[in-house]
């Protein structure tokens, strides 16, 4: 596993990672989240080796990456921010160079670079120099090299950054394809690649950790969790909106520009069959019902700004 022990980093009197601990065990995918200068990329630099802790240890599958560093490393695959590479290579040279700087013999390097190109699907660009890349496919170079030598442990900052629906969609696939057999750690601020790949989620703020539980336990904590979402057909939503507000168990009813209407329940209350029998008695040609799981991004704001609790945390709170 990844054990992390308070680890701390400085820059001169500015603390960009704060005591910070936790551990990721095989299996798990870790989405590592906090909002811009929060401590997440000075974090996986320090997993990877690429910074020097101010305090703390690292130990990957019980190797301390300060006192083996090769050990460390050669069980991680990195992708950083931005993916550097060599701008004069062609995707394909820069590939090989990968797989002999990782130690690879030439028969397993060929059969790695061949599936890894596969995996990412860079055959168009294969024989193009990386400068010549759009980011979408540098980053999809970037992905290739993290997982040539197929490590135990994948460290990606920011994986999707810069590709398309369709290529997100590709990578989160790869990513959830992989986790069954490696330690993952995903740092992104896009929420829903947490709820889509991440068995796990940590928020940080301030280099400091503030929340780390399940993407569905985060979630729950969303004042939208158990609210009943609905879309009806040539109505008046505000009007419809004022008769939901009356009913049992109802604290609040939002009404969006499209004309969704949102019934958020009062603290702990099921407010779903209620709101059913509402419309039908009401004739309402409903479009969409359903109920909400909870908004990862309303519960990250809350927990890295400090907005209002849920309406169900203040109801335990009283």
């Amino acid at each position: 596993m990844i054990e992390i022990n308070h680890l701390t980093k400085q820059f001169g009197a500015f603390t960009a990672v704060d005591d910070l601990s936790f551990t990721v065990k095989p299996g798990e995918v870790l989405g590592f989240l906090g909002p811009n200068g929060a401590g997440k990329s000075t974090t996986m630099k320090m997993i990877t080796g690429f910074l020097t802790p101010s305090s703390g240890s690292v130990k990957v599958c019980g190797h301390d990456v300060a006192d083996e560093p090769v050990t460390a490393k050669r069980l991680m695959g990195y992708l950083p921010e931005g993916a550097p590479a060599y701008g004069d290579m062609t995707v394909k040279a820069f590939l090989e160079f990968i797989a002999q700087v990782r130690g690879l013999d030439s028969k397993t390097a060929q059969q790695r670079i061949q599936a890894v190109v596969e995996q990412v699907n860079l055959h168009a660009v294969l024989e193009k120099n990386i400068d010549t890349l759009s980011k979408g496919y540098g980053r999809r170079v970037g992905l290739a090299q993290a997982i040539l030598h197929d490590p135990q442990i994948l460290i990606l900052d920011e994986p999707t950054d810069g590709l398309d629906p369709n290529q997100k969609h590709e990578v989160r696939k790869l990513i959830s394809s992989m986790a069954q057999d490696k330690i993952i750690i995903v740092s992104t601020h896009i929420l829903e690649e947490v709820e889509a790949v991440c068995s796990r989620a940590v928020v940080i703020a301030d280099g400091k950790l503030l929340a780390d539980d399940k993407p569905q336990a985060l979630a729950a904590q969303s004042k939208y969790h158990n609210a009943v979402s609905l879309t009806i057909s040539d109505q008046d939503a505000a009007a419809a909106a004022a008769g939901l507000k009356t009913l049992a168990g109802v604290a609040e009813v939002e009404v969006n520009a499209a004309g969704r209407i949102t019934v958020l329940p009062q603290a702990d209350a099921e407010i779903y069959a209620a709101v059913k029998a509402h419309a039908e008695q009401q004739s309402w040609a409903l479009q969409e019902l359903y109920v909400e799981q909870g908004r990862l991004d309303q519960v990250f704001r809350k927990i890295t700004l400090g907005e209002e609790l849920s309406v169900n945390q203040l109801g335990r709170a009283a």
